[in-house]
């Protein structure tokens, strides 16, 4: 078994405001730091689970924001701008879990909520269905027969994973307090409630069902 984790910098763990994300952001090096912690406490948990393999996709802005130096070395890591290929790799994995997301653009009282661009998309549809990127690669995944089964963040990425794909596992690393503020748990909590819904996940990964949408499919752009 092998598992996909696609990693985003605004749901992870103890990161609470643009400060953090923004690579010129005064604590931009400490988020890359959470970044990759989150990264390995899941990971982490995928393997005590019984995975063979780990694939992670560094997926935040750039790509290039994991501290390789400081990763799990059993994780195969995918860095850079990949173009318009979203998961690189995905066919050999069996599952996704995305790691550290954000809840879909317009979401009111959401940390940090977007779809891709803050600065230029206002809303996203996908067949007629407003969606985030959540959403979005849940379903990417499920064209190839890869289930999502774990999405993590805070509260309302959490609830909008649950209506977007049935029976996926959710960890709250966080609450959100508005787009620049968050209730954070301690970080050994946080990371406790990573592992176990990571484990939690990997037991349940034959019941979830892969994300399917009617096709061809129809993306509707609203810009700012």
């Amino acid at each position: 078994m092998k598992i996909y984790i696609f990693v985003d910098m605004e749901g992870i763990s103890g990161v609470s405001g643009s400060d953090f994300v923004k690579s010129d952001g005064r604590l931009y090096a400490t988020a890359r730091r959470y970044y990759t912690q989150d990264l390995n406490v899941c990971a982490r948990a995928c393997f005590k689970a019984g995975a063979e393999a780990v694939l992670a996709r560094d997926g935040h802005g750039s790509g290039n924001h994991v501290l390789w130096d400081e990763l799990d070395p059993a994780i195969e890591l995918v860095q850079g701008g990949t173009g318009t290929v979203r998961l690189p790799g995905i066919t050999e994995c069996q599952g996704l879990i995305l790691l550290g997301y954000h809840a879909m653009a317009g979401t009111a009282g959401a940390l940090l909520e977007h779809t891709y661009s803050s600065a230029s998309i206002q809303n996203l549809w996908l067949n007629g269905r407003r969606v985030g990127e959540v959403g979005i690669d849940a379903a990417v995944a499920g064209d190839y027969g890869v289930p999502t089964i774990l999405v993590s963040g805070d509260d309302y990425v959490c609830r909008e994973a649950q209506e977007w794909i049935p029976g996926v596992v959710t960890c709250e690393v966080k609450k959100g307090l508005g787009c620049q503020a968050a209730r954070l748990l301690p970080r050994s909590e946080a990371h406790r409630r990573l592992e176990e819904a990571t484990l939690e996940a990997i037991g349940c990964l034959a019941k979830i069902k892969p994300l399917q949408v009617s096709h061809p499919v129809t993306i509707r752009t609203e810009m700012m």
